[in-house]
């Protein structure tokens, strides 16, 4: 697995050691996926049975400024892996975003709908999700909406270190998605990486797949149900003020819709992720007790 370190990969990592499953994961400190000689020694160092690429250039508005270096992780490396497992005859996992759409659509969207992204973010995932395909049949594309866990960066982690020091945020109110629990998704990742080993053949299932949350909300329904949740367990809360994307411009434009139809994961894997508030109330619990962990830890010293 690349992309050691972040929040899907942390998920993939704690899910596997639970399932007991054997999972190497790479971070860009020992390999640069943008390196097609790097990344064929790590094929040939590790053998896999199956690669989970959660490596990615995430940083959404700071893409517009460097678009080249979006390029280089999310379409470049993505390249680089996708041809490096069709080399040695190993499916691939591939995770994308559903920034790949322009959000313009009124309902759910479907894998088989039109991509057009609108920022240079979802660009650069679009070209990867291309260049996958193109370079390995055996591949599986996974696209994901809002992704929030209890490390890294994520909207779910700011809002409560925001409410440390601030009574009220205004938060979007017009945008509309589908919030994913980062270990739900890794769940559903080791559950589609078995059948795709047990199913390596090109008569595999293999294409793209929409895998989020079930139910939908906006930035700032997930605000305050992050608060709902953090005050009854004693953590920070703050009142959350609804506003326009037009009153929070950003370097790069979001889609107002974001919302991912998952009937087709359902129809072929059997999988239907928890609702995202379930994941909300995991996660929220989850970060009260690293910090009341890391306190007492600190207090015993």
């Amino acid at each position: 697995m690349t992309g050691a370190g972040g929040q899907v990969a942390t998920s993939l990592v704690n899910a596997a050691n639970v399932s007991n499953i054997d999972l190497v994961a790479l971070s860009r400190a020992i390999l640069d996926i943008s390196d097609s000689n790097s990344v064929m020694a790590a094929m040939r160092a590790h053998r896999p049975d199956v690669v989970v690429n959660a490596a990615a250039y995430t940083a959404v508005d700071k893409a517009e400024s460097e678009p080249d270096a979006a390029r280089r992780v999310n379409e470049t490396g993505a390249a680089n892996i996708a041809n490096a497992c069709r080399l040695t005859g190993v499916p691939v996992i591939h995770i994308s975003t559903d920034y790949v759409f322009d959000g313009t659509k009124t309902s759910p969207y479907v894998e088989e709908d039109v991509a057009a992204p609108l920022n240079a973010y979802g660009c650069s995932k679009l070209a990867g999700e291309v260049a996958v395909a193109d370079k390995c049949p055996a591949h599986i594309i996974l696209r994901t909406s809002w992704v929030y866990s209890p490390f890294g960066h994520n909207f779910v982690r700011t809002m409560l270190r925001l409410a440390e020091t601030r009574d009220e945020l205004s938060v979007v109110d017009d945008q509309v998605g589908s919030p994913t629990f980062a270990p739900h998704l890794a769940e559903a990742i080791l559950l589609i990486a078995e059948r795709g080993l047990r199913d390596a053949t090109l008569d595999a299932p293999w294409g793209v797949y929409n895998v989020a949350g079930d139910g939908e909300t906006t930035w700032c329904g997930l605000a305050r149900a992050v608060f709902d949740q953090a005050r009854g367990s004693g953590g920070p809360t703050a009142r959350v003020r609804a506003i326009s994307t037009a009153d929070y411009p950003t370097p790069a434009h979001r889609p107002v819709n974001s919302r991912l139809s998952c009937d087709k994961l359902e129809r072929t894997f059997g999988i239907v992720l928890p609702h995202w508030m379930v994941g909300v109330a995991d996660c929220v619990a989850q970060i009260k007790g690293d910090k009341h962990a890391h306190a007492e830890a600190k207090g015993g010293k």
